[in-house]
């Protein structure tokens, strides 16, 4: 591959995003005004399959590069992979800051952190609040601590923007010494919500300020209501399987239902997890998918039921943020399904008729910006999310802030 960058005295961050089966980067160069723009992003898939394999856009998001691999391979030799090419595409610059999208930051972080020996042990420590995710992005920024000793990192938590939720939103009913080890409500997507609230304050400052809602319907799902720009409450809650019905999540469930499945069904934690987060959600109600198009597609009245399901959940819990909110001015919808599905916006809108939302059809149909009607008393939006660049803006005030460049 050639090199794609030419000598020069911008800053470079590089925003990683360490999934379950997936690692997700995207490259930005810091311009001269302070703007970020991103130069080019990708990913490697199939993480832990038989074949994995490693996808790269240019800035315009025209494939600049593709591999695959035709066996088994770790997280290792995938990262280092990455690395080099990341290194290849860049040169002869280099790497100014990397920043981490982090699932939990527990009851300690409300804000991003540079990377420390001292904050390595207590994320370390926050692993059995996210077993899933939080292993695989410490074994990542381990990697890069070995290969590039001083650099900065910077680690992003999803749980931060929801810190100004009222103390007591925070509370389950279980006893104090529970609630002390941190078992409480956290919330997640903070990193979208944080920059969609952002976006909106560009473009209409009495919905960015007022009491809005904002939905991320995307394979994982959840929504944040604020007040004043700040998060007073939202959907997910211990975990991130709280709250809507997601793509394979099952959403809010009454624990009887786990009490059931162990005593019952003899169902062990490992099964249990993979019942939960991987086969429940739109694909278990609808035994076909977890993808929204799929399901419209099809004509099986359970794939219709899964979709049912997932609206009323969202129309439910909008209720429910409404009344902490004590009234709603704006309704927010992003993320994959939010930004692309005209029906799913349509279904939703139409049965929240009694808090005020009037839809303008034409505009929902085209994914105009602003989809409500004129007379609609709660403005109706749709803003695309960008979590990487809201990590990549805090790489680069923190790394300035920090002396690391």
């Amino acid at each position: 591959m050639e090199t794609k960058s030419e000598a020069s005295n911008l800053r470079f961050y590089a925003v990683l995003n360490a999934g379950s089966s997936s690692l997700k980067y995207s490259l930005f160069a810091e311009m001269e005004d302070g703007r970020l723009e991103r130069r080019t992003n990708g990913s490697i898939e199939g993480i832990g399959s038989i074949s994995p394999s490693f996808t790269a856009f240019d800035c315009d998001q025209y494939n600049l590069d593709e591999y695959q691999w035709n066996r088994p391979t770790g997280i290792g030799t995938l990262l280092a992979f990455l690395i080099n090419w990341i290194e290849n595409f860049l040169s002869p610059n280099r790497l100014s800051a990397v920043g981490h999208r982090m699932l939990h930051g527990g009851t300690l972080y409300d804000a991003p952190v540079l990377v420390t020996p001292a904050v390595l042990k207590t994320m370390r420590e926050l692993i059995p609040l996210a077993p899933l995710h939080q292993p695989r992005i410490l074994q990542v920024i381990d990697t890069i601590n070995e290969r590039y000793p001083g650099l900065c990192q910077i680690v992003c938590f999803d749980t931060s923007f929801h810190k100004s939720n009222p103390p007591v939103s925070r509370l389950y009913g279980l006893p104090r010494h529970l609630t002390d080890k941190g078992l409480i409500h956290y919330g997640f997507h903070g990193l979208s919500f944080e920059y969609v609230s952002e976006e909106l304050k560009h473009i209409d400052r009495h919905a960015a300020m007022g009491k809005t809602i904002i939905a991320h319907l995307g394979s994982g799902a959840s929504m944040c209501a604020m007040v004043n720009g700040k998060s007073i409450a939202t959907t997910m809650g211990f975990s991130a399987l709280d709250g809507l019905v997601m793509g394979t999540r099952c959403g809010q469930l009454d624990p009887g239902v786990i009490l059931y499945l162990i005593q019952h069904e003899q169902m062990k934690p490992k099964e249990l997890e993979t019942l939960l987060y991987q086969d429940s959600g739109l694909l278990g109600v609808s035994g076909i998918s977890n993808d929204v198009r799929d399901l419209m597609a099809s004509t099986d009245p359970y794939a219709k039921e899964a979709l049912d399901l997932f609206v009323y959940r969202v129309v439910r819990e909008t209720g429910s943020l409404a009344a902490a909110c004590g009234g709603l001015d704006a309704f927010v919808f992003t993320a994959g399904i939010g930004e692309r599905s005209p029906y799913i916006r349509k279904a939703i809108c139409r049965q929240l008729d009694w808090l005020g939302v009037e839809l303008d059809e034409r505009a929902n149909n085209l994914g105009e910006l602003k989809i409500s009607t004129v007379s609609s008393r709660v403005s109706v939006w749709i803003l695309p999310t960008y979590e990487e660049l809201m990590i990549a803006r805090h790489v680069a005030r923190l790394s300035r802030e920090t002396d690391h460049i």
